[in-house]
């Protein structure tokens, strides 16, 4: 039995497109954002918020207080504007503030 010679392959190589294949890469990429957060709405916000998953193109955040909800609920608009543009081949479709359990 012959054995076929091969190179070695980068897993990023792989990954990239076994993602596409399965008709995953651009909900991995969306994904990045929880990652990103804090650094698109500033420390303040970042302090009050925390980014949890993204469902389906929308991104969901849980606030601190509803006090904070209410105001994040207005100021959604530009968040998404300022997430998308970090995704622009990948655009969120909106953004979710929920209320955070309490611990």
């Amino acid at each position: 039995m012959s054995r076929r010679k091969t190179r070695p392959v980068r897993v990023g190589d792989v990954l990239g497109g076994v993602l596409e294949e399965h008709g995953l890469k651009d909900e991995v990429k969306q994904a990045g954002v929880v990652e990103f957060w804090p650094e698109l709405v500033g420390e303040h916000v970042a302090a009050v918020t925390r980014a949890k998953v993204v469902v389906s193109g929308a991104l969901f955040v849980e606030v601190r207080t509803s006090a904070w909800l209410n105001e994040l609920n207005m100021m959604r608009e530009d968040f998404l504007g300022r997430v998308n543009e970090r995704l622009p081949e990948t655009p969120l479709e909106r953004i979710v503030f929920v209320l955070a359990e309490t611990e």
